[in-house]
């Protein structure tokens, strides 16, 4: 099924009226701006949508349209008996899942666009909060719908409250109330509170009109009075007022969207992008978020304007908006989180200080890594800064013990292609590229290894051995399944790793050789990122921390102890940057586990607040963190920001993780471990091979890897797909490979009218599910990335 739609056309304007508590009127006041913008805009069509209904049929609101509101089409979509809320009276009959139910709204609006220009007043059931048919609130249901609010106030004893509250609901879901009406009451006066208060704070018009007439025992008689009622009431000024003033916040909508590329290109300067290749055409302009999906401006294809056809469409993000999305756009216990941690704190002091968030944080994390070398927990606002703080922290504790000069020139050993942040001490790590060799302080400070290389290629798993270490190394090495090659224990039992550690070793002496000096160890586990999406051989990386951590004497001098904590690092210090691969990225809290190794310091972002706001976290050792205790506070590790620890951050971060630990504990991911879905056969010796699974489908590796004359490879693990296609140019980052697939994805299909967003790396293209994606989508995804690739 085809993602949920927003609904937005130039030729249909639509508002969804909510109430802010059940008999608050909304039927009345739909009732009155339908007859209205039908009286008003005589040519156009004006209808009202009940999605929801509960009660017997002859009391649905869309019978009281068709009394009051003559010329008005009326639908309801789903209508159950009982006079309850839906999900009770839903109980026992046959319920459409809520995206089935979206879909069926997005159809309808649709069918009613394409017959040109008109209004459609979309009915809520019961409050902002009421449940719809399957439990899932009704501020939580329809948000993906994208449709702008018109919320009916309560006018009763205790409706101011219950109005702010509704409303604080709705915007913290990211809608946007156009406007508040509400009926008028000379005994508590609501109205004029609510004016007063939605103006000042908000800037959002309050509209009042007279309570419509008692009902009257004698039916015809009533129906006659609220007929009168709605005639008086729908040519007022106040509700004429309304309408032109919704007319208005539609129009505005559609032009500001479409002149924010364009604005944008003069005015943005944007990251990783060379702007004289860019135009206003190439920007995507993104009216909001829910779930895996943008809202995207649709782009025009030429100069007419079809009043018809959809202002927006859903975009699959398609890099998780670089790597960090991970429970889902606007989630609401991520906004929640964030909002409580705003109103309870703000932003505090943090150096001498502790609150809750910063503390609870600390405690999750490193209970989560289950690495009992790491016990302080750091705080920075983002990954490439985290790695900073990591390197002064390894370099410190290298110095130290080893007896350097604080001016000494020390490096840091680390793989080609690792790349971990933009500030100058995190580019100062990564060998020479693309990233930095423009950079005016750019000076490499290390040694980087070459490294085996894990793809996929003709359905088979291939250690693909760099030709410069063929003779060090040996031939690549074929695998049946990716668990073959993260089984360390049976490749070692195999003497696998003995030719990576000789090597290893030789490389290391030659340098030291050479009167170089090493701090650390500097690494992305299993993972590299933005050097090129490369999946590394784990055997070499767990074989690299194994020969640095027995090489204390090849490092420098230093007498250590028999019984040397086995806590306490030895060699140098080793850092493992999970900012991209850990937190679940790959499918497990650590992306350590996948090297049956531990590190001194780990570094996280990214995953760690669910793609919400910016924050970092480096985790230390004991013996590292000594390394920074004196009488002097000038040996103190002095680095921070102003924003360090922000409890906003905190609680988001801790509520994203802990939500990520209690998905796993449900076993919500089972149905990617399936044998059907990846691929691995069953069997008692399978049972006893580290899990290692994608939410990509083998079925689409194995499509991919035999388009043989397009791809270079391919591999799946975790939410993680990466197709490296052939790259005649050769140019690595600067390589244009990839983009005509990526383009391929972006043009989408004109009929669904939805697409994928992606990036690419050079020649590699890659695609990175939420950790609440699900196989539905997923399955959808797969079949758009197989016809776009067999028909390139």
């Amino acid at each position: 099924m085809a993602p949920v739609h927003p609904l937005l056309w130039r030729s249909l304007r639509v508002f969804q009226v909510y109430g802010a508590n059940t008999d608050v009127g909304k039927t009345v006041f739909t009732t009155i701006l339908c007859r209205a913008a039908n009286d008003i805009w005589k040519k156009e069509q004006t209808t009202f949508l009940k999605p929801v209904s509960t009660g017997p049929g002859d009391e649905a609101d869309d019978r009281h349209i068709e009394r009051h509101a003559p010329g008005v089409d009326r639908t309801t979509l789903l209508q159950y008996d009982l006079a309850m809320s839906p999900h009770a009276a839903a109980k026992g009959k046959s319920v459409p899942s809520d995206k089935e139910l979206l879909s069926k709204i997005y159809q309808f609006a649709s069918r009613k666009a394409s017959h040109g220009p008109g209004w459609l007043f979309i009915e809520t059931a019961g409050g902002v909060h009421s449940p719809g048919p399957l439990g899932t609130t009704q501020a939580d249901l329809y948000t993906a719908l994208r449709c702008p609010v018109v919320l009916i106030a309560d006018s009763k004893l205790g409706g101011i409250s219950l109005t702010i509250s509704a409303f604080e609901s709705l915007k913290l879901r990211g809608y946007d109330v156009e406007t508040i009406l509400v009926f008028q009451d000379s005994e508590y006066n609501n109205e004029e509170y609510l004016k007063d208060y939605f103006t000042a704070y908000h800037g959002i018009p309050v509209a009042s009109l007279p309570r419509p007439p008692a009902r009257l025992d004698n039916r015809d008689t009533d129906t006659k009075a609220m007929s009168q009622y709605y005639q008086d009431e729908s040519r007022s000024t106040a509700t004429r007022s309304v309408l032109d003033h919704l007319n208005r916040k539609h129009q505005a909508r559609i032009e500001r969207l479409e002149s924010m590329p364009g604005d944008a290109c003069k005015q943005i300067w944007y990251p990783f992008t060379q702007h004289k290749l860019i135009s206003p055409e190439s920007i995507v302009a993104i009216d909001s978020a829910r779930g895996d999906f943008f809202q995207t401006l649709v782009p025009r294809t030429g100069s007419a304007i079809d009043e018809k056809e959809p202002v927006l469409q859903p975009s699959f993000d398609g890099s998780a908006s670089w790597w960090t999305q991970g429970l889902g756009h606007g989630n609401p216990s991520l906004t929640l989180s964030a909002a409580y941690a705003a109103g309870r704190y703000g932003h505090v002091m943090f150096a001498g200080a502790i609150h809750e968030p910063a503390l609870a944080l600390a405690e999750t994390l490193l209970g989560g890594m289950k690495n009992p070398r790491l016990t302080r927990v750091f705080y920075s606002d983002n990954g490439s800064t985290g790695v900073e703080v990591a390197v002064k922290m390894a370099l410190r504790a290298a110095r130290l013990r080893y007896g350097w000069a604080a001016n000494a020139d020390i490096g840091i050993i680390g793989l080609k292609g690792g790349y971990h942040g933009d500030t100058i001490g995190a580019m100062d790590c990564a060998e020479p590229s693309t990233y930095n060799e423009n950079i005016e302080w750019y000076n490499g400070r290390g040694i980087w290894f070459d490294y085996p290389r894990v793809k996929c290629v003709r359905g088979h798993w291939v250690v693909g051995i760099p030709e410069a270490l063929r003779a060090d190394l040996g031939n690549d090495q074929v695998f049946n399944h990716l668990s073959d090659v993260f089984d360390i224990d049976s490749r070692e039992s195999r003497e696998q790793h003995a030719v990576y550690e000789d090597y290893i070793e030789r490389r290391l002496s030659h340098h030291i050789g050479n009167d170089r000096k090493f701090g650390a160890l500097l690494m992305e586990p299993v993972v590299i990122g933005a050097g090129g999406m490369e999946l590394v051989d784990p055997l070499f990386q767990r074989a690299l921390v194994n020969v640095v951590r027995r090489s204390a004497k090849l490092f420098g001098s230093y007498p250590e102890a028999d019984n040397l904590d086995p806590t306490s690092w030895t060699g140098l210090p080793v850092i493992f940057d999970e900012v991209f691969t850990g937190l679940y990225r790959l499918g497990r809290f650590s992306a350590s586990s996948f090297l049956k190794t531990e590190a001194d310091i780990s570094v996280h972002a990214k995953l760690l607040t669910g793609g919400l706001v910016p924050l970092s976290t480096t985790l230390a050792s004991e013996s590292i963190f000594k390394a920074f205790e004196s009488d002097d506070k000038a040996d103190a590790l002095l680095h921070g920001h102003s924003y360090t620890a922000h409890a906003i951050g905190c609680q988001v971060g801790l509520e994203s993780v802990r939500q990520m630990q209690s998905m796993e504990k449900r076993g919500e991911w089972d149905w990617a471990k399936d044998v059907d879905w990846s691929g691995s056969p069953k069997s008692p010796s399978n049972a006893a091979k580290p899990e290692v699974w994608s939410i990509w489908p083998w079925d689409l590796l194995k499509c991919i890897s035999n388009q043989t004359q397009l791809v270079a490879g391919t591999w799946a693990l975790g939410s993680i797909l990466a197709i490296h296609m052939n790259a005649a140019d050769g140019l690595g980052y600067k390589s244009t490979a990839a983009l005509s697939l990526q383009r391929a994805l972006l043009d989408g299909n004109k009929e669904e009218m939805w697409n994928i967003h992606s990036r690419v790396l050079g020649n590699v293209l890659y695609i990175m599910g939420s950790q609440k994606t699900t196989k539905d989508d997923i399955s959808e995804i797969a079949s758009r990335i197989q016809r776009a690739l067999t028909s390139h």
